[in-house]
């Protein structure tokens, strides 16, 4: 994927955040066209900036031909495997590899998951997630776990905001294995974790076609 290199004033940095904030909120639903005088006249910016924070999103795997981009379930089925084999190695090696500093990293984003707006716990969440990722120390791996998250992450979204059940409790168990270096228990639980979360997110999607 070749990089862009976008404007960076903040008109243009206005824009991206706006829309792509739109799209993971679920305010720009998936397969709606995105027409660049209406989203400019919404932000207050030209439509330069506009077309620009749509290329970029369009790299990310948000938008795809001038559309948000609307799943299929197979997607979500392949997305989800190829997470569940790495994050289940990647707590593995968290439990054999993790550091006191990064272990009290790991904590506090489990216990801040316990309180907050939906974008507070989804964010939080999310760093849970890419704290045990980074333990793998395969480029490879994190590289192409980053390519697959930023849709699969609207679908995570969706567990927060159906209040997904036991989701901090499954959460609280893989930190335990790990913070007692029980590698194996460690890589079972997210394997686990990850298997009810693709349930209950086909379940809550009506974003998937």
């Amino acid at each position: 994927m070749q990089d862009i290199n976008p404007n960076t004033s903040n008109a243009y940095r206005l824009a991206y955040d706006s829309i792509r904030n739109m799209i993971l909120n679920g305010e720009l639903n998936g397969g709606i066209k995105l027409v660049e005088e209406r989203l400019a006249e919404k932000i207050g910016v030209s439509r330069t900036p506009i077309r620009e924070a749509i290329r970029h999103l369009e790299q990310e795997g948000l938008i795809k031909n001038k559309r948000v981009y609307k799943p299929t379930k197979e997607d979500l089925l392949y997305s989800s495997e190829l997470i569940t084999l790495i994050e289940s190695y990647a707590a593995k090696k968290a439990a054999e590899n993790m550091t006191k500093e990064k272990l009290s990293q790991l904590k506090q984003a489990l216990n801040e998951s316990k309180k907050g707006t939906i974008d507070e716990i989804v964010s939080v969440n999310m760093k849970f997630h890419e704290l045990i990722i980074a333990e793998c120390n395969n480029p490879v791996m994190i590289e192409e776990i980053q390519k697959v998250n930023t849709v699969y992450n609207l679908y995570r979204r969706l567990l927060i905001k159906n209040k997904r059940p036991l989701l901090y409790e499954e959460q609280k168990e893989i930190y335990e294995a790990i913070a007692s270096k029980n590698s194996d228990l460690a890589s079972e639980l997210m394997r686990e974790h990850l298997k009810l979360d693709l349930k209950y997110m086909l379940r809550y999607s009506s974003y998937v076609r």
